[in-house]
């Protein structure tokens, strides 16, 4: 990869040693396709494995964050970021490889403020196609797609960085990005020829309804943290990201 550097991409990894490599080289085949400079930043977040062994040997920098924030992880790579371009993603998920070809086009198109990208789960059954099909329906209905998200740094500079949010820290910063794209009379976009290759390890790990029976056990939950409550919504999205991988 060029020392001129254009992109960077930010990946958060929590014990990531089973998918750092395989997500790292995803990047390194969709920087091939471009003749400008990428980067790669893995910020190891609490890790106890090999994770930032894996990630530095296969030639990415490797950036250390200890706090339970999502948000604060991923700022911190972008605080660390040498290119004009940022694009994020999270280290059990793939790129696919005319992504950044079309990314760049947009942004040198100078329609697009930043944007996001469509997802294709890596595996399929009837359960994991509902889920994406209301995936699908949410980011159509909202047009915040974010699996893969990028904006020039500038742009994350002005909105704040990625919003300080435990969950949610995706939608709420293309919301802010695309509040900010209004003012600058440019689009917020989703790319059409690339997307995220979404990973199915936690269906894999817990069942193909996982997501649909935990919306229904907890509703509870759900219901208090809308009123203000989130003592039981946070329990549960630690389990489910923050404590997923611990060794």
């Amino acid at each position: 990869m060029s020392n001129n550097i254009t992109v960077s991409v930010i990946i958060p990894a929590h014990n990531e040693e089973r998918y750092v490599v395989r997500c790292i080289n995803s990047v390194k085949r969709a920087a091939e396709r471009v003749k400008c400079g990428v980067e790669i930043i893995v910020v190891c977040n609490r890790c106890t494995d090999r994770t930032a062994e894996l990630a530095a040997a296969n030639g990415a920098i490797v950036a250390k964050d200890e706090s339970r924030c999502i948000a604060t992880v991923r700022n911190t790579g972008i605080s660390a970021a040498r290119g004009k371009i940022i694009v994020t993603i999270d280290c059990d998920n793939r790129m696919t490889e005319n992504t950044f070809r079309e990314i760049l086009g947009r942004i040198n198109s100078g329609k697009y403020i930043g944007g996001g990208a469509p997802i294709k789960f890596e595996r399929y059954s009837f359960p994991i196609r509902v889920n994406e099909i209301l995936c699908r329906l949410g980011f159509k209905l909202t047009g915040l797609y974010c699996g893969i998200l990028w904006a020039e740094k500038s742009t994350f500079d002005a909105v704040g960085g990625f919003a300080e949010k435990k969950a949610g820290e995706d939608i709420a910063t293309a919301m802010n990005i695309r509040r900010y794209g209004k003012k600058e009379g440019k689009k917020y976009g989703c790319l059409k020829k690339n997307h995220l290759i979404n990973s199915t390890r936690k269906f894999d790990d817990m069942g193909d309804w996982l997501y649909l029976r935990l919306a229904f056990k907890n509703a509870g939950a759900l219901i208090k943290a809308a009123f203000g409550d989130s003592s039981d919504y946070d329990r549960l999205i630690g389990e489910m990201f923050y404590d997923y991988n611990d060794k």
